[in-house]
C-alpha cells in the first residue's frame, strides 16, 4: 500500500482547499479543472496529504463528506482489498478502469466507511 489519506467532498473544491491551505499551509495541487472551476485537488502538508472533490451537484448527507483514499502498489493489491472491504458492504462504484489512467473503485464496508480505492497505471 502506497498510502491511506483523507478524502473530503465539499460543494466549492477550490474555495475549500484555498481555506485550508490558510490555516494548514501546505501545497495545492490541482487534479481537475472544468470552466475555471476546481474540481478535484490535494493539499499536500509534510510527508501526507488530503484530497477534496466537489461534490459534482450531488446531494450528500452529514457522515458522507469524508472518506479514505487507498493509493495501492499493484492491481492485485487492490483487487484484494476491495473484495476484503466490500464484504459484507456495499459497492457503490465497480473496480474499473478509468479515463484518469488508475483503476478505481469505491465501496461502503460493513462499518459504514466508505473507502476510494485507485491503483495508477505504470
Amino acid at each position: 500500500m502506497k498510502s491511506a489519506s483523507p478524502f473530503v467532498i465539499v460543494e466549492d473544491c477550490g474555495a475549500a482547499v484555498e481555506h485550508y491551505q490558510r490555516i494548514l499551509g501546505g501545497e495545492i495541487k490541482v487534479l481537475n479543472e472544468h470552466a475555471g472551476k476546481i474540481m478535484h485537488a490535494e493539499l499536500h502538508i509534510g510527508s501526507t496529504l488530503i484530497h477534496f472533490s466537489a461534490s459534482y451537484g450531488k446531494p450528500f448527507t452529514s457522515g458522507d463528506q469524508v472518506k479514505i483514499i487507498l493509493l495501492c502498489e499493484t492491481e492485485e493489491e487492490a483487487r484484494r482489498v476491495f473484495e476484503q472491504l466490500g464484504a459484507n458492504g456495499q459497492v457503490t462504484f465497480p473496480l474499473q478502469d478509468t479515463f484518469f489512467g488508475a483503476l478505481h473503485g469505491q465501496l461502503i464496508d460493513h462499518n459504514n466507511i466508505t473507502w476510494v480505492l485507485n491503483c495508477f497505471k505504470q
